[in-house]
């Protein structure tokens, strides 16, 4: 693997560390969607109305994906000819060798759909997890405010668990197998990542935003109905916008933050890394630059 050839020992195991930890990670946040589902889902009404809830988020979410796919699928073929525009780096063709365009090219492809896979899931799965603790939330607070409050926080450590888990997962693995011209592949991982944080953050927020003033102009204003009543139908797809919008839509986008940063971190330490003299220490490095 490229980006251990030239580490210590002591920064080898520091790499492994970090891959170890985002496998735990992820494994944690499956762990506690298991716990979630063990817990009770409430009365036969109250699960008749979660699964209209359920129903319709897994509907706009599939339907969305299946739009998304075909960018992607044109996307990854651009980000594979990026090489020709953005050439290789001078750390690539020191790795590579003659291989470098292709071997960036590939690269650049790979991360760029590993990118938008990971936003997705965390997206869907951070939804998922969210909708199924819906219901045991409520059921869960007839039995008082800690037995809900338990479930609600478990729900939403899920989606902090795979943000974490899985931007460290990417990175790692392209810097495992890039070493110093990971910059060549982490452009396209970012790139993925905000692209899919784009649609399900402003495609969820216009869906939910639609359907919150649809069913308050229809239930409030018209026909006097409080809000949130069940006899009002357009309620079920305000809930519905909540969910996609605000807890798929704010997944992907906390992942996509989480994962340009941490894109920038690596660049910004592998560059500065790369630029300092023999023997000269980061600040002066820094101050050069």
């Amino acid at each position: 693997m490229q980006g251990l050839t030239d580490l210590s020992p002591i920064q080898q195991g520091a790499v492994w560390t970090v891959l170890v930890i985002s496998i735990l990670g992820i494994a944690y946040a499956f762990f506690l969607r298991s716990q979630i589902l063990a817990q009770d889902k409430g009365t036969a009404r109250m699960q008749e109305v979660w699964g209209f809830i359920k129903d319709g988020a897994n509907a706009y979410l599939s339907r969305q994906f299946r739009t998304i796919a075909i960018l992607i699928a044109i996307l990854t073929f651009v980000l594979a000819a990026s090489v020709f525009v953005v050439p290789p780096t001078r750390e690539a063709e020191e790795v590579f060798g003659e291989n470098a365009t292709m071997i960036v090219a590939i690269g650049r492809a790979i991360a760029f759909l590993m990118g938008s896979m990971f936003s997705y899931a965390v997206g869907f799965i951070g939804m998922s997890v969210a909708v199924e603790a819906n219901v045991r939330v409520a059921a869960a607070s007839r039995k008082g405010y800690n037995p809900a409050l338990q479930v609600a926080y478990k729900s939403g450590s899920v989606t902090g668990m795979l943000t974490v888990g899985l931007g460290l997962l990417g990175g790692t693995l392209i810097f495992l197998f890039f070493g110093i011209a990971a910059p060549d592949a982490l452009l396209g991982f970012g790139f993925g990542g905000s692209l899919i944080a784009l649609f399900m953050r402003v495609g969820g927020g216009i869906y939910t935003k639609a359907a919150d003033v649809g069913a308050d102009l229809v239930g409030k204003v018209e026909a006097g109905i409080p809000e949130d009543d069940p006899r009002n139908a357009a309620v079920i797809a305000d809930l519905v916008g909540d969910n996609v919008g605000d807890c798929a839509g704010m997944a992907a986008d906390v992942f996509e933050s989480f994962e340009v940063t941490l894109v920038s971190a690596l660049i910004l330490g592998l560059v500065l890394g790369d630029a300092a003299p023999a023997g000269s220490s980061t600040a002066h490095t820094i101050c050069a630059l």
